[in-house]
This record gives structure tokens, sequence and C-alpha cells, in this order.
């Protein structure tokens, strides 16, 4: 059984992942790529973190919080691979976005990314409520039982 806290914490980052997503969208409409993409990747990051915090495991660095997605939820069947995919090319575009010099991102670019953070949310919450509800194991009861 989930922890009350856990579960709270839960919800509470999933809300973020989507006021985070809803900024992307506004800064997608206002032609600012670069914000977009930063605020897309941010939604996904935090939907992550949602989904571990039904098992108490968080990181200090991204790619560990991403790290541990893979290992718990993507290769343990949870989520299909194309989650990863994107979680992985979402951080890439965020870095480039965010720290190389010059760069200007393409709308097709943002646009993307923007579809991908929602289908990532979506995703989420639909695993989310299985989660809560016992209609699916979590990994740890997968692995011992």
């Amino acid at each position: 059984m989930i922890k009350q806290t856990s579960i709270d914490l839960s919800k509470y980052r999933l809300e973020k992942a989507k006021k985070l997503l809803k900024e992307s969208q506004i800064l997608l409409e206002s032609n600012c790529f670069d914000g977009s993409i930063n605020r897309s990747y941010y939604a996904i990051f935090n939907a992550i973190r949602s989904i571990l915090a039904l098992i108490t495991l968080d990181s200090s660095s991204h790619k560990g919080v991403i790290s541990y997605f893979d290992r718990y939820f993507v290769k343990t069947g949870l989520f299909e691979k194309k989650f990863s995919k994107i979680a992985h090319l979402s951080f890439d575009s965020r870095q480039i976005s965010d720290y190389e010099d010059y760069f200007v991102p393409k709308e097709d670019d943002a646009v993307q990314q923007y579809r991908n953070a929602m289908a990532f949310i979506q995703e989420c919450e639909i695993k989310q409520d299985e989660f809560i509800s016992s209609k699916l194991k979590l990994p740890f009861e997968k692995i011992a039982k």
C-alpha cells in the first residue's frame, strides 16, 4: 500500500507538471521557442518525479531522475520505451536550447517538445491513477513477488 504522503506528493508534482505544460503552451504561442522547450522539459521532469514519489525515490540530478524512471518503470514494462526516449530527447533539447551559444530553436522543435510533454503527462496521469488504485503494481511490488 502506498503511503498517503507519497500519494499527496505525487499528485502535487503532477499538478506542477501540468502548470509547466501550460506555461510551455503560452510561450509557444508567443513564439518564445527556447522558453517553451525549457518549460516542456520541466513538465516531463516533474511528471517523472510524480511517479517516483509513489515509490519514495528521488535524485538530486536530472539524469538521476531519468535513470530511476528507466530502471524502475521502463525496464519493468510499466511504461513503454517511447516514454524513455521522450524523456531523454527532451533533456537533450533543453540542454542545447538553454546552454548552446547562438542556438536558435525552430518552431517545429518547440511544437514537438510540447506535444511529447503533453503525451508524457497524460500517460503519467493514467499510470498514477492505476498505481494508487492498485490496478497496476508498483515496481517494488512486482519484484517482491
